[in-house]
């Protein structure tokens, strides 16, 4: 990976024009994230989980007339995390953001949700779900930087055995090109090898942004862990944004989220299973031009090792959360 850095905050807010917001109900053990850009941003996605939970997903594919996105939206809540964004697109349309027709305006605000719901959190909400209040608080919490682990779609998340949440890294290469992901984990697989502290995504580490404890010294285990809970439809899901400043069209942006999921390949074992609904969306702020197809695969390339790596620092900036412990109680 030479001469390719982290960022000044290894954040995906390393990406100028970008910006997250993050808001928790500890309550019910549940939150929101949502990216918003400076500008409105071409986006693309791709789906890989078998179970997968979204909003406004067709209007990325590049047939579709949506030429951009003004937010994004990752929450937990299962379904009823889906509200969340109806949360942003009201904060953002009072803010005078959005698609314009005529005199109206309408922001588009796809979206992703990881299910939490029996994760301990009191979840009787009755006929008013936070989620909506959330994405409004997320979309009015927007800064360039922002803590990791239980954190806003973090907030009640797990990774196998241990307590998943929110990471995010960046990669900047010498030539000006600017990298970064964002994701919530929640996956069925396991992002630590069985039986040690050792992250599945160690060769990706930069310094000792998730530990330092390098690889393992002897042989690895790669037999599939038994599940920690009985096995459920839908009861798990990765979910994820890759931003950069290299201008891209619909489809050069969804090229860039096929390439990036690999980095959840690269970090959790095993990973797009039956029961999670990984879905990985790529965001392009535009203000670099897009030379030719190697400067676009450098892209994808650096996305996935970004995306490994904020996986890993997800689960080791997570806290013990009820039944599921902290990566740092190993």
């Amino acid at each position: 990976m030479t001469g390719l850095k982290p960022g000044r905050r290894n954040l995906i807010t390393d990406v100028d024009g970008i910006k997250v917001g993050n808001a928790v109900d500890r309550k019910a053990w549940s939150g929101t994230t949502v990216l918003v850009p400076d500008e409105r941003a071409v986006a693309g996605v791709e789906i890989r989980g078998g179970a997968p939970g979204t909003r406004d997903i067709n209007a990325l594919d590049p047939s579709c007339r949506v030429d951009a996105i003004d937010a994004l939206v990752l929450s937990g809540g299962s379904m009823f995390g889906i509200d969340a964004a109806a949360g942003v697109t009201n904060a953002l349309a009072a803010a005078g953001r959005g698609y314009k027709i005529n005199t109206a305006i309408v922001p588009i605000v796809p979206a992703a949700i990881l299910f939490d719901l029996v994760n301990g959190g009191d979840k009787d909400w009755g006929e008013d779900p936070p989620y909506r209040r959330l994405g409004a608080e997320a979309a009015r919490a927007l800064s360039d930087s922002f803590p990791l682990g239980n954190v806003g779609a973090g907030l009640g998340a797990k990774a196998g055995r241990l307590k998943g949440g929110l990471g995010s890294a960046s990669l900047v290469s010498p030539e000006g090109i600017q990298v970064g992901t964002l994701v919530a984990v929640n996956s069925w697989g396991e992002a630590v090898m069985p039986g040690s502290r050792h992250f599945w995504a160690w060769p990706f580490e930069q310094g000792e942004e998730f530990g330092g404890l390098g690889g393992p010294k002897g042989p690895v285990d790669l037999t599939m862990p038994r599940p920690p809970v009985p096995l459920s439809p839908a009861a798990n899901t990765t979910i994820a944004i890759v931003a950069t400043n290299v201008r891209l069209d619909k489809g050069e942006a969804r090229r860039v989220a096929i390439m990036a999921d690999d980095g959840l390949a690269r970090s959790i074992r095993p990973v797009h299973t039956p029961f999670d609904g990984d879905t990985v969306f790529a965001l392009s702020t535009g203000k670099l031009p897009l030379e030719d197809l190697a400067m676009l695969t450098l892209v994808g390339h650096m996305a996935a090792d970004c995306l490994a790596r904020a996986v890993a620092r997800g689960v080791y900036h997570a806290e013990t959360l009820g039944r599921f412990p902290g990566w740092k109680t190993l």
